[in-house]
């Protein structure tokens, strides 16, 4: 499989603080990559050494297979970075038609305008849009130069639901037709409903990395609710919450907690057994004291 940007043992320094600290990191082609991370925990900064914006200090950045400043590898890439300045004298079609004219097969104006909610906006200065509408156009002209991968920090920042569940589905209509796609996110039903590898980064370093089920895996604990009017006190219950009748309880054990149920004899219902969502693995990873996990191999010292 191609690998389109790699990055080995990369480095960011700026002064006495780290922003990446030997990241080593490869993007397949065909790929849809969720970048999960707190704010300043290194996620932009990454972005930028893969698009040339700024160089390591130390480790090695390649995009496909060149030097990231290499402006013949940058003719296959989109990005839409997490600002960006529209001048606001200019039509939105001739945002479009400066950046199409960087590439040999641009997509027409107005299919783009199509794909992501714009259609009949060609003529409005771009100093007369909607914030929304602002950020809609900063993602689409990333697609214009039908790139082989898009790199996309915080695509969806300032839209509504409406807006932000239609940019999926042309972020999606990419991918499927064979796109790469790398994007940022603090929204995490965002990545679960996009991406289907997934990198947290926190303090620089990558802490986790894997499909969306193998992250959740990293914490140990399960989640069991049920219904009950009263619960006996229960062995292997590392923490537990109720409102009203509904329960639910955190173990390490679920097996062992629902024998211990049944053989209370107390009435309950509505049982559901589940690993950890990706907000908790997520919360888990990026804990103070947390260490990183491998997939399918849980860290012992993370914090719960």
């Amino acid at each position: 499989m191609e690998i389109l940007a790699r990055t080995v043992q990369a480095t960011r320094a700026y002064g006495p603080v780290t922003a990446l600290d030997s990241v080593t990191l490869d993007v397949p082609a065909g790929q849809l990559l969720g970048l999960l991370g707190p704010n300043g925990a290194g996620k932009t900064t990454l972005l930028q050494l893969l698009t040339g914006l700024r160089r390591p200090t130390s480790g090695t950045v390649e995009l496909f297979g060149r030097d990231p400043r290499d402006a013949a590898a940058r003719r296959r890439l989109g990005c839409t970075p997490q600002e960006t300045g529209l001048p606001p004298t200019l039509r939105v079609h001739e945002v479009v038609g400066f950046v199409a004219g960087h590439f040999d097969d641009p997509v027409p104006t107005a299919e783009l305008l199509d794909q992501f909610g714009l259609s009949g906006l060609g003529r409005r200065q771009t100093g007369g849009l909607s914030g929304g509408q602002k950020r809609r156009l900063a993602v689409a002209v990333a697609f214009v130069g039908r790139p082989d991968l898009v790199l996309l920090d915080e695509p969806t920042t300032g839209l509504d639901v409406e807006a932000r569940r239609g940019l999926w589905d042309a972020i999606r209509r990419y991918h499927q037709a064979g796109g790469t796609v790398v994007l940022t996110s603090h929204y995490l039903e965002e990545v679960e409903a996009l991406a289907e590898r997934v990198v947290v980064i926190d303090q620089g370093r990558v802490r986790a990395d894997g499909t969306l089920a193998q992250v959740r895996s990293l914490v140990p604990a399960r989640r069991v609710r049920l219904r009950a009017p009263d619960l006996p006190e229960l062995t292997g219950v590392d923490r537990s919450s109720r409102d009203g009748d509904r329960y639910e309880l955190w173990t390490a054990d679920s097996d062992a907690l629902v024998r211990q149920l049944v053989t209370t004899g107390m009435p309950f219902r509505d049982l559901e057994v589940a690993t950890a969502s990706l907000e908790e693995a997520f919360l888990t990873l990026t804990a103070p004291g947390a260490t990183t996990g491998t997939p399918g191999q849980p860290a012992r010292e993370m914090a719960r």
